[in-house]
């Protein structure tokens, strides 16, 4: 079917624009439904159960309140809405399709579309702020409690705008010929637009952890030939490990669907498009429990808070035993340490000034 100008296709129902892409729609259950529906159920309670202990901990342990806490809590505030999000999708998909209306359909995918524009806003800042953080020779962020709660904002903000454009205008009601593949009432320019936008998104990240890789690196070099210190090596390695396995994950995670995604609003191969469509959403969905972890499944302390949820420990005081096995130190940091000798007593060889655990917040993650 051709572009029918000036004609606007409004009251028309799901399969008449599914007939106008080449996208079949089903009418019964087939054997790929119902794998495709398994496995999107199972990645669904994944990504909402570890994203709900991630938020229930930071909300419950004292120790996490602070402004980079409030990003990676909102992170995984992000995940868990996508969690929903996809739970949502999966039982308006398949053969249930073909019963939704037109606003139904356009909701199912705005909220696809805002959870994880929102989840990649939120690695893009947790990145920035990590940035900040090893540069400016800091233990926690300099970023105020306002500020950050303004970024949180400003995600949900940018998300839900990016769910709502096209049913607010940018789709292919009036221009047939112009409607997606894998998405029948979306504009193909929409989708060029949405895949490099994040592409983009991707490329900062690449390009700020990068940045890290190579200072951490120099940093190691320059502490290999002044010190033998143990523990200042192994911050190094553990923060290499991390920059290492958050862009490989993303990269596996996200890169297939967003060019596929680009390749559809190019107007490529029907078939390809069609035939990976709904794995890489699957394997782009994965990322939402991947992040949690990555950035909080390795803190000794977040993992204590976890058991004590699990166990219903809700109302026990934290008591923490030090800082997390998992430090985010800079540098500098590392090597001050090396060389403040610890005060101690004549009397009994305790230290003179002896914080206690409860009053030392927890350290960011590396």
């Amino acid at each position: 079917m051709g572009n029918i100008t000036g004609t606007c296709h409004d009251n028309e129902t799901i399969e008449f624009f599914y007939n106008n892409s080449g996208k079949a729609i089903n009418t019964e259950w087939k054997k790929r439904d119902y794998v495709i529906v398994a496995l999107g159920l199972i990645v669904c309670f994944i990504v909402i159960f570890s994203n709900f202990l991630v938020v229930a901990a930071i909300f419950k342990n004292r120790r996490f309140h602070f402004p980079i806490y409030y990003l990676l809590g909102n992170m995984a505030l992000a995940d868990l809405f996508a969690g929903f999000a996809y739970l949502h999708m999966m039982f308006h998909t398949g053969p249930w399709t073909i019963k939704l209306s037109l606003n139904q359909w356009f909701t199912r995918q705005g909220l696809i579309n805002t959870s994880l524009t929102a989840s990649v806003l939120n690695l893009l800042f947790v990145a920035v702020e990590r940035h900040q953080t090893i540069f400016n020779v800091q233990l926690h962020s300099s970023m105020s409690t306002r500020r950050v709660f303004i970024v949180v904002l400003l995600i949900w903000l940018v998300a839900i705008i990016m769910g709502l454009v096209p049913q607010m205008g940018w789709n292919c009601m009036c221009h047939l010929s112009e409607c997606s593949t894998m998405a029948p009432l979306y504009h193909r320019s929409f989708l060029i637009f949405w895949a490099v936008l994040n592409l983009m998104t991707f490329s900062i990240m690449v390009a700020v952890y990068t940045r890290i890789f190579l200072y951490v690196r120099h940093k190691g070099r320059q502490m290999s030939q002044h010190t033998s210190t143990t523990r200042q090596r192994e911050t190094m390695m553990n923060l290499m490990k991390t920059v290492s396995m958050i862009l490989g994950c993303f990269v596996v995670c996200w890169t297939p669907a967003l060019v596929v995604l680009l390749l559809d609003g190019l107007n490529y191969d029907k078939s390809l498009v069609l035939g990976l469509e709904k794995y890489c959403l699957v394997l782009a969905e994965c990322n939402s429990f991947v992040n949690p972890i990555i950035y909080c499944f390795r803190d000794q302390d977040m993992r204590r808070t976890f058991k004590e949820i699990l166990c219903c420990k809700w109302s026990q005081r934290h008591k923490n035993r030090g800082f997390s096995e998992v430090k985010f130190h800079t540098v500098e940091q590392e090597n001050g340490k090396s060389r403040i000798p610890e005060a101690k007593e004549r009397s009994n060889g305790a230290p003179l000034i002896r914080a206690s655990s409860e009053d030392i917040p927890a350290s960011p993650i590396n």
